[in-house]
């Protein structure tokens, strides 16, 4: 292998220096010059992966790292008096209980110049800039925080990991995100070109001296199959479905008393409804709900490869601030699954994207806007976060 690659660099070096022979000056071009180095170092390389040793500086890698735990709480919402006149004045109280959180969670992320240091972590804080390509140094950062949400009456166990490395020349980045209330939940791992953008004479006088850079690379993703529909089989000719078949071939039963009169039964044969008005608008909106979910459970993952497109920009001053990035995967691999995204999606390519922006200024010591929000789109499913605002301080 290493006698291939030094070939071929030699003959495409060769190639490169023959293409100028008729003039007597040559420049030095660039490109020549990298292969020609490049082919330097793999001729002294040592590619006996067994003198390979992994010397990781642990203290290097935990500095500034903060481990951090937190309860949050607070009443959610009031109660609610439900009236029946059906057999004379009833009153039920719906009750929701209180919302709370719990958060463990451990973070190294250098952190921006607009971000404000937190005396302590509460697991509260959304810090948008998390979701940016690019941070604020170059190295290695991470994240691993795992939380346990109620709220309003619903529990969420949400989970967000992500260990990435950024250089001058490449970004890779490992990924994993569990958000209960977006229901959406998958692993991704990606592999970037990183370029940098030296010249920004087309941006305004004031954001010339931000960082700007490029990137292009590939994108590996691991999730259940969105787009797949466990009631499509059970949809007739005219787009109605066949709700109440689909009740008892999961075990509900229906009891014709007499007189018009019907009992339905759950699979433990305890009476759920008796009367069709009931049944078609409590019963079966949650037999449609567990079957979905039992349906979607039992598939396995798939895995989804994408070319993915970017950019990131910074730029920090006391008084003005401006942090944008975006990503878009404009093709995907169709490995012809039957659980493929491409099935559901008419066999078509889609768009895939993400993106931020976090901008603040201050007109004077008094009057300053901000605004600052994320949007992601993958599949089917989005899920976004914003904030904007205006503050005037008064001396």
């Amino acid at each position: 292998m290493k006698k291939l690659l030094l070939l071929s660099l030699t003959l495409l070096t060769l190639n490169v220096f023959g293409q100028d022979t008729i003039n007597t000056k040559n420049e030095v071009d660039l490109l020549t010059s990298k292969l020609t180095t490049l082919h330097n170092k793999i001729s002294t390389l040592d590619l006996d992966i067994s003198k390979i040793k992994l010397d990781l500086d642990w203290k290097k890698i935990t500095k500034f790292a903060t481990i951090y735990g937190a309860v949050n709480g607070g009443n959610s919402l009031s109660d609610a008096d439900i009236y029946s006149v059906t057999n004379g004045l009833e009153t039920q109280t719906i009750t929701t209980p209180y919302d709370y959180s719990v958060i463990l969670g451990v973070r190294k992320i250098s952190r921006m110049g607009y971000e404000p240091k937190e005396a302590f972590k509460t697991g509260k804080e959304n810090s948008f800039s998390d979701a940016a390509t690019v941070g604020r140094i170059s190295g290695f950062e991470y994240l691993f925080e795992l939380s346990y949400v109620r709220q309003e009456g619903e529990n969420y166990a949400n989970q967000h990991h992500f260990l990435r490395y950024i250089d001058d020349n490449y970004i890779l980045k490992g990924e994993y995100l569990e958000d209960g209330f977006a229901d959406i939940k998958y692993f991704e791992t990606s592999q970037r070109y990183r370029h940098n953008i030296e010249d920004l004479s087309f941006l305004p006088e004031m954001l010339q001296k931000g960082k700007l850079s490029l990137n292009i690379g590939a994108v590996q993703r691991l999730s259940e199959p969105y787009g797949y529909d466990p009631l499509e089989e059970w949809k007739l000719s005219n787009g109605n479905l066949h709700y109440t078949f689909l009740a008892l071939e999961e075990g509900y039963n229906a009891n014709f008393i007499s007189h018009g009169i019907v009992q339905y039964t759950d699979l433990q044969g305890n009476i759920v409804a008796e009367n069709t008005e009931i049944w078609e608008g409590v019963v079966i909106p949650q037999v449609l709900s567990d079957y979905t979910e039992k349906k979607r459970n039992e598939l396995e993952n798939t895995i989804q490869h994408s070319l993915v497109l970017g950019f990131d920009y910074y730029y920090y001053s006391k008084n003005l601030w401006l942090h944008s990035w975006g990503n878009v995967m404009p093709w995907h691999y169709d490995d012809g699954g039957e659980f493929s995204y491409h099935k559901f999606n008419n066999g078509e390519q889609w768009y895939d994207y993400s993106g931020g922006l976090i901008f603040g200024y201050k007109y004077s010591k008094s009057l300053g806007v901000f605004i600052e929000g994320k949007y992601n789109k993958y599949w089917n499913r989005e899920w976004h976060d914003f904030s904007f605002g205006v503050n005037y301080i008064i001396f």
